[in-house]
């Protein structure tokens, strides 16, 4: 029997150990954390990410490894990889965790994208300020996830604000400028890379954020001709340049109908999460073929599909388990502000029945304003 590691053991890696379970696959989740919730489902094995005795007694354990989580240090995934088999690779985990390098690829590519710059004192903040207008956002370079590591400069006075809320981290983890996109949309590609080069990808996702940590996503996205074409493609050409093995998600910005590489995220994605009810094959199945080397299974979309997240702690699932298209998960987590501890899936036929249930489950938990944009969308 197969076993894979997994490195972190948050959500998506109780995810894909809840869609390798009927696979016959066997886990191993190493995480720093007792109480990870993927402990829950699999062996636990605690320990620190750059810990090597840690490490070399879990590489004993486990046949291929994996990640749930992008900022495990590359370094300790690299020093797995020259003892076991790692996807997606650690140079491609590496890569994804500097927005500098990861956007310097896009454009490389020739992938549109926003206007950015490496950022090493007040005075080239300041400078390149002026050369992008305002407004803009000034980043870490690595560690920054859900919102984090951030500051939004709107006005000349921000410029400070900025620098001292994160001009410490210059030295720590790198600071990148990034010009505002006044966006139509946020949109998603979540794709799949098999190790013989196959390449699939699920249906175009419309994403809302709320304070940086998604709220709401809908599948198929509604868009323009072309444009999922286009997306793919962008993510294809990601993929291919890596050598990708695993699934991953490529976000997008929709300004004026042309579409501009946002991050890449290498790991299952919250904005796939849907694909579990909504696919012929979820994200979290065909991440686990993909690293094992096996054929990857079919990505289409069955019907129409949103995942609603739960933020900070879980509402009462009746509401959603009163809908015959409603899929309630609970991570076991312990409620906490500004964590992500659960999401509802609704899956219908057709955009108008989905756009029923949605109104039904926001009356019924009370949540009507965070279905109500997606609700507009399906009904448009």
């Amino acid at each position: 029997m197969i076993t894979v590691g997994i490195l972190g053991g948050g959500q998506l890696a109780r995810m894909l150990v809840l869609a390798g379970a009927p696979l016959g696959l066997r886990f191993v989740v190493f995480d720093p954390a007792a109480d990870a919730c993927a402990g829950h489902v699999a062996p636990l094995q605690v320990g620190e990410f750059d810990d090597p005795l840690a490490l070399a007694e879990f590489a004993t354990k486990v046949d291929v490894v994996t990640f749930d989580f992008e900022n495990v240090p590359a370094a300790g995934a690299q020093w797995l990889a020259e003892r076991v088999p790692v996807f997606p690779a650690p140079a491609a985990l590496a890569l994804a965790q500097d927005r500098l390098s990861e956007k310097t690829l896009f454009r490389q590519l020739g992938i549109p994208l926003p206007p950015f710059a490496d950022i090493r004192s007040r005075d080239e903040l300041a400078a390149k300020v002026a050369e992008f207008g305002l407004p803009c956002i000034v980043k870490t370079r690595r560690l920054g996830y859900d919102g984090k590591g951030q500051f939004r400069i709107r006005e000349q006075a921000d410029i400070d604000l900025a620098w001292q809320a994160l001009g410490a981290q210059v030295e720590v983890t790198g600071l990148i400028l990034e010009g505002f996109v006044a966006f139509e949309q946020e949109l998603s590609v979540v794709a799949v890379r098999g190790r013989d080069g196959e390449f699939r990808a699920w249906p175009l996702t419309r994403n809302w954020h709320v304070d940086g940590v998604l709220s709401a996503s809908l599948a198929p996205a509604p868009v323009a001709p072309g444009q999922h074409d286009v997306a793919i493609g962008y993510a294809r050409q990601v993929a291919e340049h890596l050598d990708y093995v695993g699934v991953f998600a490529l976000e997008l910005f929709c300004r004026d109908g042309e579409l501009l590489a946002n991050e890449m995220a290498p790991r299952v994605h919250n904005s796939g999460h849907w694909t579990c009810e909504g696919a012929e094959t979820s994200q979290f199945e065909n991440h686990l073929r993909a690293v094992l080397g096996w054929p990857l299974g079919d990505t289409r979309m069955l019907g129409h599909a949103c995942m609603l997240n739960w933020i900070g702690q879980m509402p009462a699932a009746i509401a959603v388990l009163s809908e015959p298209a409603g899929h309630w998960h609970d991570y076991g987590k312990q409620p906490r502000a500004g964590r992500k501890v659960g999401h509802a899936t609704l899956r219908e036929d057709t955009a108008a029945a989905l756009a029923d249930a949605l109104e039904r489950v926001g009356q019924g938990l009370g949540r009507a304003e965070q279905v109500a944009p997606v609700v507009a969308i399906l009904r448009s």
